[in-house]
């Protein structure tokens, strides 16, 4: 598994906003599509327990969605969280 995965959908506004904040950050992430790849949304679904987008992973640890994503950016955890990747 990559160091950041995200499940997304090129309409959902939080996708961008998270896609957004990684990107300021400098992170590289693989994003998983799922206009284009449907069939996926049953892998996030079993691996997260969640049916929303977007769905993150920070070294094999599932972060949540955009709120969470924000919330670990908000009290100083998500450097670290990034900075911990092997």
């Amino acid at each position: 598994m990559p160091d950041v995965l995200m499940y997304s959908t090129a309409w959902c506004g939080f996708c961008s906003r998270a896609k957004r904040l990684l990107t300021d950050k400098g992170v590289a992430f693989v994003n998983i599509d799922l206009d284009a790849e449907p069939a996926r949304r049953a892998e996030m679904m079993q691996k997260s327990g969640q049916r929303t987008v977007p769905q993150i992973w920070i070294n094999d640890e599932h972060i949540g969605g955009c709120d969470e994503l924000y919330e670990l950016e908000r009290n100083g955890s998500l450097d670290k969280k990034l900075q911990d990747r092997s």
